[in-house]
Protein backbone atom coordinates (compact mmCIF):
# COMPACT_ATOMS: atom_id res chain seq x y z
CA UNK A 1 0.00 0.00 0.00
CA UNK A 2 2.71 2.49 0.98
CA UNK A 3 4.50 1.15 -2.35
CA UNK A 4 1.26 2.15 -4.37
CA UNK A 5 1.04 5.85 -2.51
CA UNK A 6 4.44 6.79 -3.23
CA UNK A 7 4.32 5.43 -6.68
CA UNK A 8 0.87 7.62 -7.14
CA UNK A 9 2.38 10.77 -5.81
CA UNK A 10 5.94 10.51 -7.71
CA UNK A 11 3.18 10.32 -10.84
CA UNK A 12 1.80 13.25 -9.86
CA UNK A 13 5.02 14.74 -9.03
CA UNK A 14 5.97 14.21 -12.86
CA UNK A 15 2.99 15.30 -14.52
CA UNK A 16 3.25 18.49 -12.64
CA UNK A 17 6.57 18.83 -14.10
CA UNK A 18 6.16 18.51 -17.16
CA UNK A 19 2.63 20.74 -17.19
CA UNK A 20 4.87 23.28 -15.34
CA UNK A 21 7.40 23.01 -18.13
CA UNK A 22 5.08 23.23 -21.15
CA UNK A 23 2.74 25.94 -19.52
CA UNK A 24 4.69 27.50 -17.14
CA UNK A 25 3.34 28.03 -13.46
CA UNK A 26 0.31 30.77 -14.16
CA UNK A 27 -1.30 28.97 -17.32
CA UNK A 28 -0.79 25.47 -15.75
CA UNK A 29 -3.84 24.23 -14.74
CA UNK A 30 -5.18 21.05 -12.21
CA UNK A 31 -6.69 19.83 -15.31
CA UNK A 32 -3.43 19.56 -17.31
CA UNK A 33 -1.76 18.74 -14.31
CA UNK A 34 -4.14 15.47 -13.72
CA UNK A 35 -4.03 14.80 -17.24
CA UNK A 36 -0.40 14.25 -17.71
CA UNK A 37 -0.35 12.73 -14.53
CA UNK A 38 -2.96 9.95 -15.41
CA UNK A 39 -4.67 9.98 -11.94
CA UNK A 40 -7.68 11.10 -10.18
CA UNK A 41 -8.28 14.68 -8.40
CA UNK A 42 -8.97 12.72 -5.19
CA UNK A 43 -5.55 11.08 -5.69
CA UNK A 44 -3.83 14.23 -6.25
CA UNK A 45 -5.04 15.90 -3.23
CA UNK A 46 -4.54 12.98 -1.33
CA UNK A 47 -1.04 14.52 -1.98
CA UNK A 48 -0.75 17.88 -2.56
CA UNK A 49 -3.32 20.25 -1.25
CA UNK A 50 -2.61 23.19 -3.90
CA UNK A 51 -1.24 23.80 -7.50
CA UNK A 52 1.66 26.11 -5.01
CA UNK A 53 2.21 22.83 -2.93
CA UNK A 54 2.97 20.97 -5.98
CA UNK A 55 5.30 23.76 -7.72
CA UNK A 56 7.41 23.78 -4.32
CA UNK A 57 7.50 20.29 -4.41
CA UNK A 58 8.77 20.12 -7.87
CA UNK A 59 11.54 22.71 -6.86
CA UNK A 60 12.52 20.55 -4.31
CA UNK A 61 12.28 17.67 -6.03
CA UNK A 62 14.67 19.15 -8.67
CA UNK A 63 16.99 20.56 -6.08
CA UNK A 64 17.11 16.57 -4.47
CA UNK A 65 17.96 15.32 -7.89
CA UNK A 66 20.67 17.84 -8.18
CA UNK A 67 22.47 17.49 -5.12
CA UNK A 68 22.36 13.28 -5.66
CA UNK A 69 23.97 14.07 -9.16
CA UNK A 70 26.54 16.16 -7.08
CA UNK A 71 26.72 14.00 -4.64
CA UNK A 72 27.58 10.95 -7.40
CA UNK A 73 30.00 12.31 -8.98
CA UNK A 74 31.81 13.70 -5.46
CA UNK A 75 32.08 9.36 -4.69
CA UNK A 76 33.87 8.84 -7.80
CA UNK A 77 35.66 11.36 -8.83
CA UNK A 78 38.69 12.47 -6.68
CA UNK A 79 39.95 15.48 -8.60
CA UNK A 80 38.09 18.66 -7.25
CA UNK A 81 38.45 20.65 -10.53
CA UNK A 82 37.13 17.58 -13.12
CA UNK A 83 34.42 17.19 -10.12
CA UNK A 84 33.42 20.64 -10.54
CA UNK A 85 33.67 20.29 -14.21
CA UNK A 86 31.53 16.93 -14.44
CA UNK A 87 28.87 17.78 -11.94
CA UNK A 88 27.49 21.01 -14.26
CA UNK A 89 27.34 18.79 -16.80
CA UNK A 90 25.51 15.84 -14.73
CA UNK A 91 23.10 19.09 -14.36
CA UNK A 92 22.99 19.48 -17.74
CA UNK A 93 22.33 16.02 -18.33
CA UNK A 94 19.23 16.13 -16.17
CA UNK A 95 17.76 19.15 -18.06
CA UNK A 96 18.24 17.26 -21.16
CA UNK A 97 16.48 13.78 -20.15
CA UNK A 98 14.60 14.77 -16.66
CA UNK A 99 11.04 16.63 -16.83
CA UNK A 100 11.13 17.27 -12.84
CA UNK A 101 14.01 18.72 -13.54
CA UNK A 102 13.56 20.59 -16.62
CA UNK A 103 9.47 21.84 -14.54
CA UNK A 104 11.56 22.44 -11.70
CA UNK A 105 14.28 24.70 -13.70
CA UNK A 106 11.19 27.02 -14.90
CA UNK A 107 9.97 27.16 -12.05
CA UNK A 108 13.04 28.06 -10.06
CA UNK A 109 13.40 31.17 -12.42
CA UNK A 110 9.75 31.72 -13.36
CA UNK A 111 8.28 31.75 -9.59
CA UNK A 112 11.31 33.88 -8.34
CA UNK A 113 10.31 36.53 -11.17
CA UNK A 114 6.88 36.98 -9.70
CA UNK A 115 6.75 35.99 -5.96
CA UNK A 116 9.57 35.55 -3.41
CA UNK A 117 13.42 34.43 -5.51
CA UNK A 118 13.71 31.07 -4.76
CA UNK A 119 17.36 31.35 -3.47
CA UNK A 120 18.06 27.87 -1.60
CA UNK A 121 19.16 25.87 -4.92
CA UNK A 122 21.59 28.27 -6.18
CA UNK A 123 22.99 29.29 -3.09
CA UNK A 124 23.42 25.51 -2.19
CA UNK A 125 25.09 25.44 -5.72
CA UNK A 126 27.63 27.90 -4.84
CA UNK A 127 28.13 26.62 -1.63
CA UNK A 128 29.30 23.07 -3.48
CA UNK A 129 30.79 24.92 -6.24
CA UNK A 130 33.04 27.20 -3.90
CA UNK A 131 33.76 24.25 -1.56
CA UNK A 132 35.14 22.34 -5.12
CA UNK A 133 36.99 25.57 -6.16
CA UNK A 134 38.94 26.02 -2.74
CA UNK A 135 39.99 22.05 -2.81
CA UNK A 136 40.76 22.56 -6.45
CA UNK A 137 42.97 25.28 -5.00
CA UNK A 138 44.36 23.11 -2.17
CA UNK A 139 44.99 20.24 -4.95
CA UNK A 140 47.46 23.26 -7.23
CA UNK A 141 44.59 22.71 -10.33
CA UNK A 142 43.81 26.60 -10.29
CA UNK A 143 45.96 30.24 -10.91
CA UNK A 144 47.56 31.70 -7.82
CA UNK A 145 44.70 34.29 -6.28
CA UNK A 146 41.70 32.56 -8.52
CA UNK A 147 38.93 33.19 -5.68
CA UNK A 148 37.16 30.32 -4.89
CA UNK A 149 33.55 32.12 -3.86
CA UNK A 150 33.76 33.89 -6.56
CA UNK A 151 34.86 31.52 -9.12
CA UNK A 152 31.52 29.43 -7.51
CA UNK A 153 29.47 32.12 -8.32
CA UNK A 154 29.94 32.81 -11.20
CA UNK A 155 30.25 29.12 -12.25
CA UNK A 156 26.30 28.95 -11.33
CA UNK A 157 25.64 32.35 -12.96
CA UNK A 158 27.07 31.24 -16.17
CA UNK A 159 25.27 27.69 -16.19
CA UNK A 160 22.44 29.57 -15.42
CA UNK A 161 22.88 31.67 -18.24
CA UNK A 162 24.05 29.29 -20.97
CA UNK A 163 21.37 26.70 -20.37
CA UNK A 164 18.35 29.49 -20.33
CA UNK A 165 19.65 30.64 -23.77
CA UNK A 166 20.03 27.28 -25.02
CA UNK A 167 16.55 26.58 -23.72
CA UNK A 168 15.31 29.49 -25.30
CA UNK A 169 17.17 29.34 -28.86
CA UNK A 170 17.10 25.77 -29.21
CA UNK A 171 14.83 23.84 -26.70
CA UNK A 172 18.12 22.89 -24.49
CA UNK A 173 19.38 20.17 -28.08
CA UNK A 174 22.70 22.44 -28.02
CA UNK A 175 22.95 22.18 -24.04
CA UNK A 176 26.09 20.09 -23.76
CA UNK A 177 27.98 21.83 -26.69
CA UNK A 178 27.45 25.17 -25.02
CA UNK A 179 28.56 24.15 -21.51
CA UNK A 180 31.53 22.88 -22.99
CA UNK A 181 32.18 26.10 -24.84
CA UNK A 182 31.56 27.68 -21.26
CA UNK A 183 34.23 25.70 -19.84
CA UNK A 184 36.84 25.48 -22.77
CA UNK A 185 36.38 29.76 -22.52
CA UNK A 186 36.49 29.91 -18.54
CA UNK A 187 39.41 27.15 -17.65
CA UNK A 188 42.34 28.84 -19.39
CA UNK A 189 41.54 31.85 -17.12
CA UNK A 190 41.54 29.94 -13.93
CA UNK A 191 43.57 26.57 -14.27
CA UNK A 192 46.94 26.11 -13.64
CA UNK A 193 48.76 25.16 -16.45
CA UNK A 194 49.96 21.65 -14.90
CA UNK A 195 46.02 20.83 -14.87
CA UNK A 196 44.55 22.78 -17.73
CA UNK A 197 44.63 20.25 -20.32
CA UNK A 198 43.42 17.55 -18.71
CA UNK A 199 40.30 19.53 -17.90
CA UNK A 200 39.73 20.84 -20.79
CA UNK A 201 39.72 17.00 -21.90
CA UNK A 202 36.95 16.57 -19.43
CA UNK A 203 34.92 19.51 -20.45
CA UNK A 204 34.40 18.09 -24.35
CA UNK A 205 33.64 14.88 -23.12
CA UNK A 206 29.51 14.20 -23.57
CA UNK A 207 28.17 13.74 -20.09
CA UNK A 208 28.05 10.74 -18.63
CA UNK A 209 24.96 8.63 -16.78
CA UNK A 210 26.19 8.78 -13.45
CA UNK A 211 23.00 6.24 -12.63
CA UNK A 212 24.72 3.35 -13.95
CA UNK A 213 27.77 3.32 -11.39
Amino acid sequence: MQERAENTRQAVLVGAAVSFEKYGYGTASLSTILSHAGVTKGAMYFHFSSKEDLANAVIDAQHQLAMDGLRTVLDHVPTALDAMILASQELARQLVVEPVARGGMRLTLEIGSIQTPVKRPYIDWIESIGKLAARAAAEGDLVDGVDPEMLAKFVVGAFTGVQTLSEVLHGRSDLYQRLSEMWQILLPAVAADSALDRALAVARNEPRDWAAF
